[in-house]
């Protein structure tokens, strides 16, 4: 599935199932909120906290997708076509970070 393709499916479902999108700001609050999870799931199965007992069967995967569901909403609810602003920021990243990272000693 392309970008393109997830923002209209995610808004073909708002549509037919979701009654309307949440405001933007609920929205936002909602990213938040997921982006919280995935750090969860990450401080617990790569840093140094442990998981709780009921915290086991947590998704990485789901969460993330969560995260992605979200912005995917706010995108379409802001008119933001993300393929082009995706590509637009790469070049921006190309041109800016082209010789920063390689002459960054501390990532080699």
């Amino acid at each position: 599935m392309t970008i393109q393709e997830a923002q209209e499916t995610v808004d073909k479902w708002i549509k037919e199932y979701g009654v309307r999108y949440f405001s933007e700001l609920t929205n936002m609050a909602i990213l938040t909120e997921e982006v919280g999870e995935v750090a969860r799931i990450i401080a617990r199965k790569y840093g140094d906290q442990s998981f709780k007992n009921k915290e086991t069967d947590m998704d990485l995967g789901d969460e993330m997708a969560d995260v992605l569901w979200v912005l995917l909403c706010l995108a379409n609810q802001t008119g933001i076509n993300l393929t082009d602003a995706l590509q637009k920021n790469l070049e921006k990243k190309s041109q800016r970070d082209k010789d920063r990272h390689i002459n960054n000693p501390k990532l080699h």
